[in-house]
């Protein structure tokens, strides 16, 4: 029954926005049961985790460094806890809020864009029953193994194209992951006007990717832009893959343009890193630049063995730089990598490497 906690509950209130942060701490603290704790995004939270184990994370979506579902898909791998979201972009019966239940959390409360503040004094009898009736969820681990394992192949097979014929234009594909939001800002601003073509995968839901193409649109010089199937690759501008959509890149005549499909999880994600540079090696081959960037697991690194494969040249970000270092060390251990750089460094290498090898 809730509320029968002996010791009470021990509560992480996780979201980038500090006055919701606030009001959440002062709302729970109504309980005297309750202890409260905050994190301004899930690598703080996780962080917190790992000292000391909460009863129950109330979390939001959109957030810096990690999203929500990969936060929650985390936390029900490796350290099963009843999840409340409260977000703005779960109202309830949307796909988002599906997923979000999909992925494990256990209730799900819809955060309105503006008058938030009042919004959450006046669900404060509803917030706390949430939390209680949380505390009481039987959850079991949802480890790895579960979800399928597929390749590109699932995709792509490998011998679809051919890439003997040159190339019509050098490209930059980027795959990132955790941390991959802040990195692709600093590597995007440092383009210059003029740079090739730019393809890119961030491990991203479905409707975080667009917002987060056109603040990155604002911030950098180059363009900016959510991938539609079709679009062309051309200079000065990058296009990232749609969240939940598998992004390759094919020659169509003389020029490149992007496909976007659907399809399973590959290397566990969609779109998947893999899908993008096995499309790259390709179609494009020795005139590429691979960049694998900050994030978790693995995805990336059997495409960028393949790019490299077929005489393009990869780069890495460096242990130092990274928010996690999962994904590069998972490529450099594969020998999929040929140079490793600091985060700052790898706009100039991957120009300056595309005009040395791939010019």
């Amino acid at each position: 029954m809730p509320g029968s906690k002996e010791n009470g509950l021990q509560v992480l209130v996780v979201d980038d926005s500090a006055m919701v942060r606030q009001v959440m701490q002062s709302i729970l603290g109504m309980d005297r049961r309750i202890s409260v704790k905050a994190a301004a995004d899930p690598l703080i939270a996780w962080a917190k985790m790992q000292k000391e184990r909460p009863d129950v994370v109330i979390s939001d979506l959109e957030m810096p460094r990690m999203d929500g579902l990969t936060f929650i898909r985390k936390i029900m791998q490796e350290m099963p806890t009843p999840v409340v979201v409260c977000s703005g972009l779960a109202a309830r019966g949307t796909e988002l809020a599906l997923r979000a239940l999909e992925e494990g959390a256990v209730e799900v409360i819809t955060k309105p864009k503006v008058g938030v503040r009042d919004f959450l004094h006046e669900s404060a009898v509803t917030l706390l029953d949430a939390v209680w009736s949380a505390s009481q969820a039987q959850l079991r681990p949802r480890p790895m193994a579960a979800i399928p394992r597929l390749t590109a192949d699932a995709i792509l097979p490998r011998q679809r194209q051919s890439c003997a014929a040159a190339a019509p234009q050098g490209v930059i594909a980027v795959g990132a992951s955790t941390g991959g939001t802040e990195a692709l800002r600093v590597f995007l601003a440092a383009l210059p006007l003029d740079c090739p073509p730019v393809a890119i995968v961030q491990h991203m839901p479905e409707v975080f990717t667009r917002a987060f193409a056109d603040r990155l649109n604002k911030e950098c010089g180059i363009e900016v832009a959510e991938a539609s199937n079709g679009d062309r690759l051309r200079n000065g501008r990058a296009l990232i893959a749609p969240g939940n959509r598998h992004m390759l890149v094919k020659r169509h005549g003389e020029e490149l343009v992007v496909e976007i499909v659907d399809g399973p999880l590959v290397s566990r994600h969609r779109p998947s890193v893999d899908v993008l540079f096995r499309s790259v090696a390709l179609s494009v081959g020795p005139k590429a630049v691979g960049v694998i960037m900050t994030g978790m697991g693995d995805d990336g690194a059997q495409g960028l063995c393949e790019m490299k494969d077929a005489g393009a040249v990869t780069v890495a970000q460096d242990e130092a730089s990274c928010v996690v270092f999962g994904m590069p060390k998972e490529a450099i251990a594969r020998g999929a990598v040929s140079v490793i750089v600091p985060l700052e460094q790898l706009a100039s290498a991957a120009m300056n490497l595309l005009a040395k090898y791939a010019g």
